[in-house]
């Protein structure tokens, strides 16, 4: 396989998986990649190009991309004269501005940029007024190709619409103000659009509004433990019973009892007290009547 087969089937298979919804463009037949035709949307508003559907063909050099392919036009389009190779940078009359980076995708792009250019002489432009060309637009959408195996015998609005499938399927946005308002796409398809999109927002707004519903009733839903005020004044409990009641037997450390020292005991000391004095006061008492005897 040869450098130039291996980079058109490279680009072949990039523009199907990477659509554009402004063009569309394959090899003629699989047997031969260096014939191409593609269909491409006229520029946006207020371009007098907006809304047309225009086909053409490219040629392609054997030693693709390392030199430029041709292009020409099949549709009347009143910018560019019918089946006649157009001088452009990007094409084969003008070699040394080609760069082998690019491609048929750039190519095409720049095509349709320059489909608002002034003609200014050179080689397949065309000038011509702008209601000619809006006219050519109008009717640009029912000109049929017979040249392609793809689209043999179908109008250029069929080929688009079928592609335009292809890219939402690949998650390209399509919308009809891109491609000329009324000549765009239908309204029913922006219709289906926009009830596929409002559908989605308020299945959002169903979802967020379940949610926030949920919320509430799992909020009202909490029991809640009525505490009503007693009829009648309850005992305090001791701050001892209160640590005993709130600390887990099996966590609380074992603590040597204290000696009670409270106002109860108070009395018994006091008894005590008296009791130790009453007995050293006896005790001097003695010793002093016996010292008293022996002298």
């Amino acid at each position: 396989m040869s450098p130039s087969t291996r980079r058109l089937l490279k680009e072949s298979a990039d523009l199907q998986t990477n659509p554009s919804p402004y063009f569309h463009a394959a090899p003629v037949s699989e047997s031969n990649l260096f014939d191409w035709h593609f269909t491409l949307l006229g520029p946006p508003p207020p371009s007098p190009y907006a809304g047309g559907i225009y086909h053409g063909r490219i040629t392609l050099p054997p030693t693709y991309p390392l030199r430029p392919p041709s292009f020409r036009f099949l549709t009347p389009s009143g910018r560019f004269e019918v089946n006649r190779e157009i001088c452009l940078s990007i094409s084969g009359h003008h070699e040394e501005t080609w760069q082998p980076a690019w491609g048929i995708r750039t190519a095409l792009i720049a095509l349709r940029s320059f489909m608002d250019g002034d003609a200014k002489g050179q080689v397949g432009g065309l000038d011509v007024g702008e209601e000619v060309r809006r006219a050519y637009a109008r009717s640009s959408r029912g000109w049929r190709c017979e040249g392609c195996e793809g689209s043999r015998g179908r109008e250029n609005e069929e080929v688009m619409r079928e592609w335009w499938g292809v890219c939402r399927e690949a998650g390209v946005r399509v919308e009809g103000e891109d491609f000329g308002g009324e000549f765009g796409v239908d309204e029913e398809e922006q219709k289906g659009d926009e009830k596929k999109k409002k559908k989605e927002e308020e299945g959002v707004d169903e979802a967020a509004a379940a949610g926030a519903d949920a919320a509430v009733t799992a909020a009202t839903d909490t029991p809640r433990v009525q505490q009503d005020p007693p009829s009648q004044p309850q005992p305090q409990p001791q701050p001892q019973q209160q640590l005993q009641q709130h600390t887990p037997p099996a966590t609380r450390p074992s603590v040597p009892a204290a000696p009670a020292t409270t106002s109860q005991d108070t009395p018994w000391l006091d008894r005590a007290i008296v009791g130790v004095i009453i007995a050293l006061v006896a005790m001097i008492l003695r010793r002093l009547t016996r010292d008293m005897d022996l002298e």
